[in-house]
C-alpha cells in the first residue's frame, strides 16, 4: 500500500509524485524521491523494481520480511534492514521490520507489521530543508533514528517492570507469590533477550557508516550517523544492564525464599524443643523399672510437672531472644 511519495529539490517539496511519474523527476539534476510504503504486494514492489533499479536479492530480502537487522550495498543504493519494537496492551513485544532503499536521488521506505508510520520523520525532514538538501543521505539517517529513539521508551517500560518486581521481592510474601515473581522476572528476561536480538545486529551495521569506508551516500553525514550509532550502543548498553538486573533479582528472590524456609525450620526446631523436655521427662518416669529414683516420692509428679514448665519456660525466652519464636 502506498503511504507517500513526494519529490525534493533544493530542500524543498516539489509535489506529490504518481508512482508511473517518479523517472521523469529523478531525471531532474539536484531532485529525489521518497516513497513510503506499507505492506506491499509482489506488483508494488516489481512497480518500485522497474522505478529505482532495484536489486533482484533486495527484494527478495523485502518480501520475505524476516530479515536479521543488516546494511547492504548493491551498487550506488544503501539497502537496511531495521527492526521495530512496540509493546502491545499486556506489555508483550510487537516487532516489525522497515527496509529502506537510498540511492543517489531517491528514498524508498517498506514497512511490515510496524504499527507506528514515520509520517513524523517526513514532517522533521520538510521542517529542516538544509539538511533535507543533503538527499538521500538525511533522509536515511533521519529514518534510522527514529527507530532507534523508539528503542528508549520500551526499554523504560521494562525497566519500571523491574522495580515493581524488586518492591515485591522485598514484601513479605507466600510460596505462591515467590514463585508468580520468578515466572514475571523469567518474562521480563525473555523479553530483553528478544529485544538484544533485534538491536545488537544493528549496532555493527551502523558501524559501517562511521568508520572505514563510507558508502558515496553516506559522505559528509558521518557525524549524524555516529550519533545513531552511539544511541545505539547506550540502547545495547542499557539492555544488558536491565538483563543483569533480572538475574540479580531472581537470585535475590531464591535467597528470600530460602530465608523463609530457614525461619520456617528455626520454628518447627524451637517448637519441637518445647515439646521434646516434657516427653523426655515424662519417658523415663514412664518406663517400667521397678527401683527408679524418686519413683515413690510423694510430691514426684508435681515437681516433675513443675520441672517441665520451668525449663519450657526458660527455653521459650530464649528462643524468643533469638528470634526463632
Amino acid at each position: 500500500m502506498l503511504i507517500n511519495c513526494a519529490a525534493y529539490q533544493g530542500g524543498r517539496k516539489l509535489a506529490d509524485v504518481a508512482i508511473p511519474d517518479i523517472s521523469d523527476y529523478l531525471s531532474k539534476p539536484e531532485c529525489f524521491v521518497w516513497v513510503a510504503l506499507k505492506d506491499p504486494d509482489a506488483g508494488e514492489m516489481a512497480a518500485m523494481k522497474e522505478e529505482f533499479g532495484l536489486h533482484e536479492l533486495a527484494i527478495e530480502d523485502v518480501m520475505n520480511g524476516n530479515q536479521r537487522p543488516k546494511i547492504d550495498e548493491f551498487g550506488n543504493t544503501l539497502f537496511a534492514v531495521l527492526h521495530t519494537i512496540e509493546l502491545d496492551d499486556d506489555g508483550e513485544l510487537v516487532t516489525g521490520q522497515v527496509n529502506v532503499f537510498a540511492g543517489p536521488n531517491f528514498v524508498l521506505s517498506v514497512r511490515h507489521r510496524a504499527q507506528q508510520g514515520f509520517r513524523d520523520v517526513r514532517a522533521r525532514c520538510e521542517r529542516e530543508p538544509e539538511l533535507l538538501n543533503e538527499g538521500a543521505g538525511f533522509v536515511l539517517y533521519a529514518l534510522m533514528d527514529s527507530v532507534v529513539d523508539r528503542y528508549m521508551p520500551v526499554i523504560e517500560a521494562l525497566a519500571n517492570e523491574i522495580d515493581e518486581l524488586e518492591d515485591r521481592i522485598f514484601e513479605k510474601q507466600t510460596l505462591a507469590a515467590s514463585r508468580a515473581i520468578i515466572e514475571d522476572l523469567y518474562s521480563l528476561k525473555r523479553r530483553l533477550v528478544i529485544l538484544q536480538h533485534h538491536v545488537a545486529p544493528l549496532v555493527d551495521a551502523v558501524g559501517k557508516l562511521v568508520g572505514g569506508r563510507i558508502p558515496q551516500i553516506c559522505v559528509g553525514m558521518q557525524a549524524y550517523y555516529r550519533d545513531v550509532y552511539d544511541h545505539l550502543v547506550r540502547v545495547a548498553n542499557s539492555i544488558d544492564a536491565r538483563r543483569e538486573m533480572v538475574v540479580t533479582a531472581v537470585q535475590v528472590n531464591l535467597g528470600m525464599i530460602s530465608l523463609a524456609e530457614s525461619e520456617v525450620t528455626k520454628r518447627l526446631g524451637s517448637f519441637a524443643a518445647l515439646f521434646a523436655v516434657p516427653t523426655m521427662i515424662a519417658g523415663i518416669y514412664g518406663m517400667n523399672f521397678q527401683y527408679i529414683p524418686e519413683l515413690h516420692f510423694r510430691f514426684g509428679y508435681p515437681l516433675c510437672i513443675a520441672m517441665m514448665v520451668v525449663i519450657d519456660v526458660v527455653l521459650f525466652f530464649l528462643f524468643r531472644r533469638a528470634s526463632w519464636l
